[in-house]
């Protein structure tokens, strides 16, 4: 059953029509695609296309779960390579925007990271209200099936609300290499368990401590100190998975490398310390109860058995963006964290944030959003040149994870360790191949865990490098628009070596002795570029456009003439695996809008330069062409 609020949410963004020609049906599974150049249709959902994507956006259901299982798949760009790659956030709130935000994050994260593939991103839409083991276990299992028919164009991880073990039953029901972060036991690199993302994070302030010197040459610098690191006091917004792996990260370290960790938060409040806190105590009370704040206050802050009257707490879980400290992690799921305007409703305003010097990005904070862009920008012009604060942007940092991800498609399974497909959706006989196969799989694993952190220490430290290179270089350039920069320009390289293939859309075609009436139905209940004329062995004869059936109606045809008639016969073609700068400078060349795409004698698709400039960095090309 399609949840509730999903299908409130598409009746009121969608005409009856769209429904009508839009659903698609397998069994009890329902999908709706809309693509880059449905910019109306994309319009309604809350998504405005640009010239990065979305490529695919897909709202999907199924009809008889017992439960309501539904959701959205947004695949943003496949220029750095296919498939996409981004986790699935299970929340009751999820809507198109959100994913289409988060899947846009992706894709500049995924190009940041050097990573051969695109940006995606799922969300289910959870049921508003708390969930059986058995419940969540079996929603994620029917998302699943909705999900195996995008599979080569997105694979999933967790994001918010799933886990490594939802993982395991996505491979489960569709294949070990159709999702990442899986256990040991499928030779999964489990970024949760390992705090992939969370070690990014470290590793970019790492990077970015020594790099900072560099930026004194920049006014609002000027008076930096940039202390040692055993002398860096940091806070963390939010001690769950990304946020306590950041602390327990650094609560390990030697002393002379061990940072002072003087202010945490979660759901329940935040603590502070200027000496710092006992972040191992804090660790293991996380470990037994999920929120510590709350708890540590009355165990051990509270009235006369306060053991650390230093040491302060408040229900006012934002208020620790008040406090002071070198650097601020914001790891909490709360992409607006700070803004000059209360009006926006920020976690804090600026006017009472405390001084930071660095703030490292743990959260999804990045929206392609106009008006959310417009906000970071303001932001961003009081925090860095007023304050003189530099901010690490999350896709060039938190890229742990997605890179450890990367590994289980980087280091490819072999095929005796492939599950068997007539296995599939079966745990029980999952389970049995599983164990039989553990010592390679486990072996496996490993290989992935080494080589994804090679990679994320070289990707996360380059990117920090890169930060404050463009920074010095340009003392007008916001960060946000620095770190937009690094990832483009990966994007903008690989652009240049895509083919046909990866941006062609559908087109349809028309018999020969169809009539012009029947061609004019057809361009107007969908309007595109063109129908392909096809004989009755599939071969390309002609073509109709908007064009034709107009000169048809000038010259006073008669409506039921055949298309053979009236149709273009010199049509200038091209193949799936051209460049798409050498299909640029043919649409010029020979001054056409749209080339029909012919793999062999069969029709393959439509390129054109509507999908050029919804579906590739269109500007850059025209450069290049």
């Amino acid at each position: 059953m399609i949840p509730e609020t999903m299908a409130a949410l598409l009746r009121g963004a969608l005409p009856e029509t769209t429904w009508r020609n839009r659903l698609q049906q397998d069994g009890a599974l329902r999908f709706m695609e809309f693509r880059s150049t449905d910019v109306e249709r994309l319009s309604r959902l809350g998504i405005t296309a640009d010239r990065l994507g979305p490529r695919l956006v897909v709202c999907m259901w199924d009809e008889e779960a017992p439960l309501e299982v539904g959701g959205y798949l947004v695949v943003d760009n496949l220029a750095m390579g296919r498939p996409s790659m981004g986790g699935i956030r299970m929340l009751p709130d999820i809507t198109p925007t959100t994913i289409f935000n988060l899947a846009r994050g992706m894709t500049l994260k995924n190009a940041a990271a050097q990573l051969p593939f695109g940006g995606g991103k799922a969300g289910i839409v959870a049921p508003d209200r708390s969930l059986t083991l058995a419940e969540h276990e079996e929603i994620v299992r029917r998302f699943a099936r909705l999900l195996y028919r995008y599979h080569t164009i997105y694979l999933p991880g967790p994001d918010v609300g799933t886990n490594d073990a939802d993982m395991k039953t996505i491979a489960i029901e569709n294949g070990l290499d159709c999702a990442v972060s899986k256990p040991v036991d499928m030779g999964g690199n489990r970024i949760d368990q390992l705090g992939a993302a969370a070690g990014g994070v470290v590793l970019a302030i790492d990077a970015l401590l020594p790099e900072m010197e560099r930026l004194k040459v920049l006014p609002q610098f000027t008076n930096l100190k940039v202390p040692a690191p055993h002398e860096m006091t940091v806070l963390i917004q939010g001690f769950g998975a990304v946020g306590s792996h950041v602390a327990d990260m650094f609560a390990h370290r030697s002393s002379d490398q061990a940072p002072v960790i003087i202010g945490i938060s979660d759901a329940d409040g935040y603590l502070y310390n200027a000496g710092g806190l006992p972040i191992e105590e804090l660790l293991a009370k996380r470990d037994e109860r999920g929120c510590v704040t709350y708890a540590y206050f009355l165990e051990r802050l509270l009235g006369s058995r306060s053991s650390h009257p230093s040491t302060k707490f408040s229900t006012a879980a934002n208020d620790l963006l008040r406090e002071a400290a070198f650097c601020f992690v914001p790891a909490a799921p709360v992409a607006h964290y700070l803004d000059v305007d209360a009006a926006s409703r920020p976690a804090m305003t600026i006017d009472r944030a405390g001084r930071w010097s660095m703030i490292v990005e743990g959260a999804n904070t990045y929206s392609p959003d106009p008006a959310r862009r417009s906000m970071r920008m303001r932001m961003e012009r009081a925090i860095y040149w007023q304050r003189g604060t530099v901010i690490a942007s999350d896709f060039l940092v938190n890229s742990g994870g997605v890179i450890f991800a990367a590994q289980e498609q980087l280091i490819p399974t072999p095929p005796r360790l492939r599950l068997p497909s007539g296995m599939r959706g079966d745990r029980e006989a999952v389970e049995r191949w599983l164990a039989k196969h553990e010592q390679e799989l486990s072996a496996l694993a490993d290989r992935r865990l080494q080589a994804g952190m090679k990679q994320r220490q070289e990707a996360i430290q380059r990117n920090m490098q890169e930060l404050v290179d463009l920074l010095v270089a340009d003392p007008d350039l916001l960060p946000l628009e620095a770190a937009e920069q690094i990832s483009i320009r990966r994007i903008a390289s690989s652009e240049r070596f895509r083919r046909v293939a990866d941006i062609m859309e559908p087109l349809r075609t028309i018999a020969p002795e169809r009539t012009v009436r029947d061609a004019a139905e057809m361009l107007l209940a969908e309007p595109s570029e063109m129908l392909a004329v096809v004989s009755g062995d599939g071969v390309l004869v002609g073509v109709v456009t908007d064009w034709d059936i107009t000169r048809a109606s000038a010259t006073a045809c008669a409506e039921d003439l055949p298309v053979a008639d009236m149709m273009t016969r010199q049509v200038i073609t091209t193949r799936p695996d051209v460049s798409i700068v050498d299909v640029l400078r043919n649409l010029e060349t020979y001054e056409i809008s749209a080339m029909p795409v012919v793999d062999g004698n069969a029709v393959a698709g439509v390129v054109s330069s509507d999908i050029l400039a919804h579906k590739t960095l269109y500007r850059l090309l025209q450069a290049q062409g």
